[in-house]
Formats: structure tokens, C-alpha cells, sequence
């Protein structure tokens, strides 16, 4: 049972298991249209499609952050749809190290489904491994899906309380650009939340865009963690998205049970009334 990575060699000996499924989450904030595109030029042999906006995320409401979560409900009927049950391994990629991907493999775990991880290196080591393509359109026998949501996360106002009580450390794992209020692009607002520590997302990979290894992240983590118990660590990006891959990297360390604020900064910053920060924390 693979629950954080897999490699693509250990995908490619194993893609001809019936209780395999993979999806596709290549995406593009620039670009909605992107993802399905490319899923429709070539993809993994067997994979699905998953939209970010679509079938990962509800609709926004200006207040709920960009990428709010979808319902338990919605959730469990896409995964149905995709031929997943409690047997099935999930295995999702993209091409941008894991960025959307890791959003697949958190909302698999909140719903109770540990049989999932995401392709380490993505498309890309896919290519240079196994490079075996397809397009053809998958359409998989459904399934029937039983969720069993987890308390795996936070909203504002419990994040607000526990920061103010020292019981959280929040991890933002937006580019230190953005954690400072410089160069922001997708919020109205720039700045991070007051208390939060810096971790870019980009930090858990090599330069081949594959995870570091257990031991060099554990060492990275601890140093940013400086004692507290990972249960008491929350994470948090733009709009819950790319904080799922801090979380992973904490999982694949050996650290499990970190929690996720999904509203994350574009939430957080809707509301004038939340304190902002800006400049290193």
C-alpha cells in the first residue's frame, strides 16, 4: 500500500493491478482549460480526470477562499465516478511536482481513504521512466464510495483562537515573496497571518522536482517545528491548495496528523477585521 509516493518505476510495475486507479490533476491557475486539454493529448495508461475548480474544490463565494472545499457528498460521488472503493490504490499526478495532486491525495485522506499517493516528480518522471502514453478516454465501472470525513482541519476562527492562545503553529507554504505582501497577484490583499512561519512549498523537492528523502525533511521540519507535537501544526497556502504538499512532506517524515486550513490567505485576507502582517515573520 502506497499512502505518500510512489515512485514512477514502482508505478510502472504495478499498472497493470485491477485495483489501481490513477488521476490526472494537471492544472493551471491561468488557464482553467489547461488540464483537460493536455489530459486529452496524451495521459498515464488508465488515468481519470480531476478538475481543480470542478471536481476538487466547491464554488467560491468571495468570502470562502479561492479553492473552498467541496461537500463530503460531492466529493465521495466523484471518486465513485472514477471506479474508487475502500480496495482501490489512487495514485495522482500532474506536472508541476505535485501542486495539485497533493490537493487529490488530502481530500482522499479526509474521507478516510488511506490507499493514495501522489506520482513523485509527476508527468515528468513519468516520461523519462516509463514513457508510455495513452488517449484514450477512460470510463471506468463506477463504484460506490463510503466517506468518513476526519477532523483534518481548521477554519478561521479556530485558527485565530489557537494562534492567540500559542496552541497552533501555522506554516505558510506560499513563496516568500507573497508571505511578505510583495508581488501579489491572485489576492486582494497581500500579507500572511500574523504568527505564521514561511515554508515554501518548492523546499520539499531536488531540483529534478522529486520529494527530498525522509531524513533530510524530517531534519528541516524539526528545525521549523522547534518541539511542537505535528498535531498541533496547521498549514496554509493562497487557497488550501499547494499547503497540502507541506503536509505530505511532514507525512512522508515520519511527522503524521498536521492539520490543513483549506480558506487559507485568500479567506483569511476577505475579511478587513483579521489582522495581517507583512515583511519576514
Amino acid at each position: 500500500m502506497f499512502t505518500t509516493l510512489i515512485s514512477a518505476e514502482q508505478l510502472a510495475q504495478n499498472l497493470h493491478d485491477t485495483h489501481l486507479r490513477i488521476v490526472d490533476c494537471r492544472h493551471d491557475l491561468a488557464d482553467p482549460t489547461f488540464g483537460r486539454a493536455a489530459y486529452a493529448i496524451g495521459h498515464l495508461p488508465g488515468a481519470c480526470f480531476a478538475h481543480l475548480d470542478e471536481d476538487l474544490s466547491s464554488p467560491p463565494n468571495g468570502r470562502n477562499g479561492r479553492h473552498p472545499l467541496p461537500t463530503p457528498e460531492k466529493l465521495a460521488a466523484s471518486f465513485g465516478r472514477w471506479g474508487i472503493d475502500e480496495n482501490t490504490q489512487v495514485v495522482a499526478y500532474d506536472d508541476t511536482g505535485g501542486m495539485y495532486a497533493a490537493r487529490l491525495w488530502w481530500l482522499m485522506r479526509w474521507l478516510g481513504h488511506e490507499r493514495v499517493a501522489i506520482l513523485d516528480g509527476g508527468y515528468q518522471a513519468w516520461c523519462r521512466t516509463a514513457k508510455v502514453l495513452t488517449s484514450e478516454i477512460l470510463q471506468p465501472e463506477p463504484q460506490t464510495f463510503k466517506a468518513s470525513p476526519r477532523p483534518d482541519w481548521v477554519g478561521p476562527a479556530a485558527l485565530q483562537d489557537g494562534l492567540a492562545q500559542g496552541e497552533l503553529l501555522l506554516i505558510d507554504a506560499r513563496s516568500p515573496d507573497r508571505f511578505r505582501g510583495e508581488n501579489e497577484t491572485l489576492d486582494p490583499v497581500g500579507g500572511h497571518i500574523p504568527g505564521a512561519m514561511n515554508r515554501f512549498f518548492r523546499d520539499n523537492f531536488h531540483e529534478d522536482g522529486c520529494f527530498k528523502g525522509p531524513a533530510m525533511l524530517r531534519e528541516e521540519f524539526d528545525g521549523l517545528l522547534r518541539g511542537h507535537p505535528p498535531s498541533r501544526v496547521v498549514h496554509q497556502c493562497g487557497s488550501g491548495v499547494t499547503a497540502c504538499l507541506n503536509l505530505l512532506a511532514m507525512e512522508t517524515a515520519g511527522l503524521s496528523g498536521s492539520l490543513l486550513y483549506p480558506g487559507s490567505w485568500s479567506e483569511w485576507c476577505a475579511d478587513p477585521a483579521r489582522p495581517v502582517a507583512t515583511g519576514p515573520a
